[in-house]
């Protein structure tokens, strides 16, 4: 059985979403800015929630769900990068956009200091914190079945999960990129990332695995 980790729905798989989302903001400070950063759909959503406002302002999508949720909502994406991780990501912003006033919407813990790292090479940014995210707590009668592989989304997912349950050595995990590999703990051995960068590419990698053990 493939368990799913993420509020997304899909079907062919069993969801069990590790994170509930709280908008902890009701205003956005669009002053002295010119482009929003967005790093997750959910901060897209928070946004729309907030002020329909943003979708007057160019768009930094990291992720191609992202990316899908700005336009889904009437946004525009001017720059959306290959590679979505940490120091990297940091870089290719600063590349094109040294120039830019960029507001960075964001949830309230991130797994790495983008506005530090800008400002220190000379790029303005302003943050605001627009939501939060808390682990969903599950009785042990949900503990993934034997032989399961466990589709992780985010770090968050991974935490989230090794607080309500423990990892079975029968157990695979299909992890959607390297950032969020990092989280895994030691006791998981079998570890596969998917192709590319999104839930359908984790689905893909899960059906694999289970059909090679077949």
């Amino acid at each position: 059985m493939i368990y799913l980790l993420s509020p997304a729905k899909r079907e062919g798989v069993f969801n069990l979403p590790m994170i509930e989302f709280k908008r902890v903001a009701d205003t956005i400070d669009f002053n002295g800015v010119d482009t929003l950063m967005f790093t997750s759909k959910q901060a897209v959503v928070s946004a729309n929630s907030i002020d329909k406002r943003w979708r007057e302002f160019d768009s930094v999508a990291i992720g191609g769900a992202t990316k899908a949720k700005i336009e889904e909502l009437g946004g525009r994406v001017i720059f959306s990068p290959k590679n979505f991780y940490g120091e990297s990501l940091a870089k290719d912003i600063l590349e094109r956009f040294r120039d830019r006033k960029i507001l960075y919407l964001r949830p309230r813990v991130i797994s790495f200091d983008s506005k530090s790292f800008l400002e220190k090479n000379g790029v303005y940014i302003k943050e605001q914190i627009i939501y939060e995210t808390s682990c969903k707590n599950y009785s042990k009668d949900f503990q993934p079945k034997k032989g399961a592989t466990i589709i992780f989304t985010s770090p968050s997912t991974i935490r989230c999960f090794f607080k309500n349950f423990k990892w079975d050595s029968s157990y695979s995990a299909v992890i959607i990129g390297k950032a969020t590999k990092k989280e895994l703990p030691d006791v998981v051995k079998r570890v596969y990332i998917a192709e590319k960068p999104l839930i359908d590419f984790c689905i893909k990698r899960a059906k694999e695995i289970e059909s090679e053990s077949v």
